[in-house]
């Protein structure tokens, strides 16, 4: 009876992320913008993020770890990850700002457009890049018979993940509100820490892209040895 809990929680942390795409997916800010979408995004992504921490301890306590649990979980964790910084980075999020002297040190001023999560493409593409690394070093191993489980530093690069979506969605759902009421210090204080959120996700995802290199080279020089 309970070795199907994990996967049954798993499964629903996919359909959250359905949700939460949609609720994405309606947003436009300077359009669509009810503040409702992000907070009841934010609260789908806390009710994934709990499903994630609990599939896996519930696994491990009722020693009922499988071959769903194991492929499926990251897969889902990519999803949800991926999905939210392609969001954050595209025109849903772009807000356009007046820029003196942008081209070519002008006078002119010109109308330039720009993310207010403060996520890039080219972000995006480095997060991208690293999961898919590691997915193939991951199937590589276990075709060969070899377990390329998470390493600490890809969890740890999890976490400041799924952090940075949240302190993104708080950010720009109540930066609106700090702008009709003035209060400039607070929105300095917010962009600086949601900056900080971004740039410490982007390194930490290169750490551990690095650090699962090091452990596929290892891994590949024991099996020539062994061969």
């Amino acid at each position: 009876m309970f070795r199907h809990v994990p996967n049954a929680l798993t499964a629903t942390r996919l359909v959250l992320a359905a949700v939460f795409f949609v609720q994405l997916s309606f947003y436009q800010h300077e359009g669509r913008g009810d503040p409702w979408l992000l907070n009841s995004a934010f609260i789908v992504y806390l009710i994934a993020l709990l499903t994630d921490f609990l599939d896996g301890y519930l696994a491990r306590r009722w020693k009922v770890e499988g071959i769903f649990g194991r492929v499926v979980d990251p897969l889902v964790d990519k999803v949800l990850v991926l999905g939210s910084f392609i969001f954050f980075a595209g025109k849903n999020f772009v807000r356009p700002e007046t820029v003196h002297g942008a081209f070519g040190g002008g006078p002119d001023p010109a109308m330039v457009g720009r993310t207010i999560t403060g996520v890039v493409p080219a972000m995006v593409v480095i997060i991208l890049t690293r999961e898919l690394m590691v997915t193939s070093f991951r199937g590589s191993g276990e075709a060969t018979g070899k377990q390329f489980g998470a390493a600490f530093s890809g969890k740890l690069k999890m976490v400041f993940q799924s952090v940075t979506i949240l302190v993104i969605l708080v950010y720009v759902n109540y930066l609106d509100r700090l702008d009709r009421v003035g209060h400039e210090q607070l929105k300095t204080i917010g962009r600086f820490f949601r900056d900080f959120c971004i740039w410490a996700t982007v390194a930490i995802t290169v750490f551990s892209g690095v650090m699962y290199v090091q452990r596929a080279v290892t891994m590949y020089r024991r099996g020539l040895t062994v061969a």
